[in-house]
C-alpha cells in the first residue's frame, strides 16, 4: 500500500474575490489559486457563494433518491438513457485495480439540453436532456446546485487563465456548451469489510478541467508531489478543487492532473463533485503562451469529447458490452501514469 500522512494539509483559500470588480483583488486571489493548483493539483476554497442551505437540500435530494427500493432506482439505470444520464448501480463497476471494497452508486447529470438539440439529435453522447427521478423538488433542488457550481467552476478557469497570463476567455469561450458532470455519490462501507482503510473508489485522474466537490465526511486523500497519500480534511464550508487531464494539456503540464482516490471510513458517505468541461468538440492543445520558444508542445491534441467518451468506457461496463457504441475500445489514461509508478 501507499504511506499516507495527514499533513501538509492543503491550501485553504477565500474565493470571494472571485466576484471582486477590484482587479487587483482578484488577481490576488487567482494568484492563490494558482500557485496552490501548481504546487498541490488540489486545493480548497471557502466564501464561494454557494448558500449552505442549497447544498443541503442537493444532499436531502440525492438521499431521498437512493433510499428508493433497487427496482426504482433501476427504472432510471444510465444504459436506459442515450446520452449516459441516470442511475449509475453498485454493480456498474470500472476498472481499478485497487478498489479492495468497492461499494458506491450514483446518479450522474449533465448540461440539461432539451430534447430537440441538434447534438442530441445527432447522437452526441454527453449531451441532451437528463433524466428525472420522479421525487418532487429534485429536479428543482439539484438544477439550482448544478447551476450555481458551474458558475463557480468558470469563475475559477477564469482565474487560471489570468494566473497562466493567457488572455481573458481562453478556456472559458470554449465552455458556452460544456459537457461537464455532476455525480451525486452514495458510498456504503459492508458490514463485512474488516479493513475500514481499505480502498472504495480507486486511484485515479479526473479527465475534465477542473473538478469542484463538496463532501461532508473524511476518506478523500490526494497523492502529493512526494508520492504520499494526503488526507483531505472534510469540512462542510469548503469545496476541494482539483486539476483534471485537459487542464493539465491545455497548460502544457505546468499544472498537473493529480491522482486521488477514496478510503472506507465511514460506513456511509455522501459526495458531490462537478466537473468542469470544454465543449465536446474543443480541441485541447497547449496553449502557445506556455510552450517554450523552439521546443514541441508535451502534449499533442485531443477533442474533450473523445478523452472523456473513451475513459468512460473504461470506467462504464455498460458502455463496454455496447459494441455499436462507436466510442472504441477500453484504454489506459495516459494522465494516470504516475499512478503505476508508485505501485499499488
Amino acid at each position: 500500500m501507499y504511506k499516507s500522512k495527514s499533513r501538509p494539509s492543503l491550501p485553504l483559500i477565500s474565493a470571494a474575490d472571485l466576484r471582486s470588480a477590484d482587479p487587483v483583488r482578484k488577481r490576488k486571489v487567482a494568484y492563490a489559486i494558482g500557485q496552490a493548483a501548481r504546487d498541490f493539483g488540489f486545493f480548497r476554497i471557502c466564501d464561494h457563494g454557494i448558500h449552505p442551505d442549497l447544498i443541503e437540500a442537493t444532499y436531502d435530494a440525492a438521499r431521498d433518491f437512493f433510499r428508493q427500493p433497487e427496482a426504482t432506482k433501476q427504472q432510471y439505470y444510465i444504459a436506459n438513457s442515450s446520452n449516459h444520464r441516470g442511475y449509475v448501480p453498485f454493480t456498474e463497476k470500472g476498472d481499478y485495480a485497487d478498489e479492495i471494497h468497492r461499494s458506491y452508486e450514483a446518479f450522474d447529470l449533465g448540461l440539461d439540453l432539451p430534447a430537440d438539440d441538434s447534438d442530441y439529435l445527432a447522437g452526441n453522447r454527453m449531451l441532451g436532456p437528463n433524466v428525472w427521478p420522479k421525487i418532487s423538488g429534485f429536479r428543482r433542488t439539484v438544477t439550482s446546485y448544478y447551476n450555481e457550481v458551474a458558475e463557480l467552476g468558470r469563475l475559477v478557469c477564469a482565474a487560471l487563465e489570468m494566473y497562466l497570463g493567457l488572455r481573458q476567455g481562453a478556456m472559458t469561450q470554449h465552455m458556452t456548451k460544456p459537457i461537464s458532470q455532476l455525480r451525486l455519490l452514495h458510498y456504503v462501507r459492508g458490514s463485512e469489510t474488516i479493513d475500514h482503510k481499505s480502498v472504495n473508489m480507486g486511484a485515479h485522474t479526473d479527465y475534465e478541467c477542473l473538478t469542484l466537490l463538496h463532501t461532508r465526511n473524511a476518506g478523500l486523500q490526494v497523492l502529493g508531489q512526494d508520492d504520499v497519500w494526503i488526507d483531505v480534511p472534510a469540512d462542510p464550508a469548503v469545496l476541494v478543487v482539483n486539476i483534471g487531464d485537459m487542464l493539465e494539456a491545455w497548460s502544457n503540464g505546468f499544472l498537473r492532473s493529480t491522482p486521488h482516490r477514496v478510503l472506507n471510513l465511514s460506513p456511509e458517505r455522501y459526495s458531490m463533485p462537478y466537473f468542469v468541461a470544454a465543449n465536446h468538440d474543443t480541441v485541447i492543445r497547449p496553449f502557445d503562451e506556455l510552450v517554450e520558444p523552439d521546443t514541441a508542445p508535451r502534449y499533442s491534441p485531443f477533442r474533450a469529447g473523445d478523452h472523456l467518451e473513451r475513459m468512460l468506457v473504461r470506467d462504464f461496463p455498460y458502455l463496454r458490452a455496447k459494441a455499436s457504441s462507436g466510442i472504441g475500445a477500453p484504454t489506459q489514461n495516459p494522465f494516470e501514469n504516475r499512478i503505476k509508478k508508485t505501485g499499488p
